[in-house]
């Protein structure tokens, strides 16, 4: 039985298609998992069952005769029982632009006919525990809190742990950049401690380091490992990120501004990064920290569209922009870092 994280019930899935053949073959496969299942042959019978017995999570088919799985979609993201049901496309429609649309219309993620049923598998389990530890973290946070108000130290690191596995959902998705956000985190962290910032702001740059990226879990996975140059589009999906992020952590009442560092870690000093565009003081030093940290691993580490560059090429890359994207102290603090104190990168 395929139980949830917080509960040894199993987890429900809705699934919908049109076709009685791919309906039978989705349902078997998630009933094979032990998930609990129920399937809907169109888009009016899926928002019923949908509405009567909400599920965790429902696989949508987009090419539907009178209601289609975008306007299937719509209409569970306006509904206030199904807005919060992570819906995953599954359809034959494979254009760049359909996907765009499916992820503006509220979706997860997007699978695409004929999928291996390993990796169907892994995304449904991702986005179902993903979906958990959301809605959930914040009254776990809540009860440790009441059960360790005598040890703050150990409440920090339950916290820690709790934003750890949000960060091991985001590497199952994309393993080229496995531990990344580890070595990010580690990073800013050591960057921090030479710029002398007190210990909670500390804290809180570890904790937003080693969920930074945890926004690309809405990206398509093809995308993420793509070993060729990212078209416009695909760009542009990527750079959502920051923002799913911050709508992921924002509603976690963490001592820190987590959310926020998260949100604005790929600004810039001159107002060239993105989502918004904030320039310098309106950017928090914590983000400063983390968004240096972020373009010197990038940079040095391995990606699928190109080996690692090094540590001297990031280097030079942050001191060539230093006052203009990047924080001189920041900067300075980093440089320092490797080349004064000899720090090396994790593995």
């Amino acid at each position: 039985m395929t139980a949830n994280l917080l509960s040894s019930e199993p987890y429900k899935i809705l699934v919908v298609d049109d076709t009685p053949a791919s309906l039978k073959l989705l349902t078997d496969i998630m009933k094979s998992e032990g998930y609990e299942v129920r399937s809907a042959i169109n888009g009016e019978l899926a928002l019923n069952a949908a509405a009567i017995s909400p599920p965790d999570l429902i696989l949508l088919d987009i090419r539907m005769p009178e209601m289609d799985g975008f306007e299937v979609c719509k209409r569970l993201k306006a509904a206030p029982e199904t807005q919060e049901i992570p819906v995953i496309f599954v359809s034959a429609a494979s254009e760049t632009d359909e996907k765009v649309h499916g992820f503006a219309l509220g979706a997860v993620d997007y699978v695409t006919k004929p999928y291996q049923r390993d990796e169907l598998l892994s995304r449904v389990k991702a986005h179902l525990e993903l979906h958990r530890l959301r809605h959930h973290l914040s009254d776990m946070v809540d009860e440790r809190t009441a059960q360790l108000l005598e040890s703050e130290q150990k409440l920090k690191t339950n916290l820690l742990d709790s934003v750890s596995m949000l960060a091991a959902i985001v590497e199952m998705r994309d393993p080229y950049t496995a531990g990344h956000q580890r070595r990010v985190a580690e990073i800013s962290v050591a960057i921090a401690k030479i710029m002398q910032l007190t210990q909670t702001q500390i804290e809180g740059i570890q904790l937003a380091g080693v969920v930074h990226d945890v926004g690309k879990i809405k990206i398509p996975s093809e995308i993420l490992v793509k070993p060729s140059q990212l078209s416009n589009i695909e760009f542009e999906l990527i750079k959502t990120h920051a923002q799913n992020g911050y709508e992921l952590l924002k509603t976690v009442d963490y001592p820190w501004p987590i959310a926020q560092i998260v949100l604005q870690h790929h600004e810039r000093l001159d107002g060239s990064g993105y989502p918004y565009g904030l320039k310098a003081d309106q950017i928090l030093l914590e983000a400063k920290v983390i968004m240096v940290a972020d373009v010197v691993e990038s940079m040095a580490s391995h990606r699928p569209y190109r080996p690692g560059l090094g540590i001297e090429a990031a280097l030079k890359e942050i001191e060539t922009h230093r006052g203009t994207a990047y924080d001189p102290a920041v900067v300075d603090a980093c440089c320092k870092l490797f080349r004064e104190q000899g720090y090396v990168l994790s593995q």
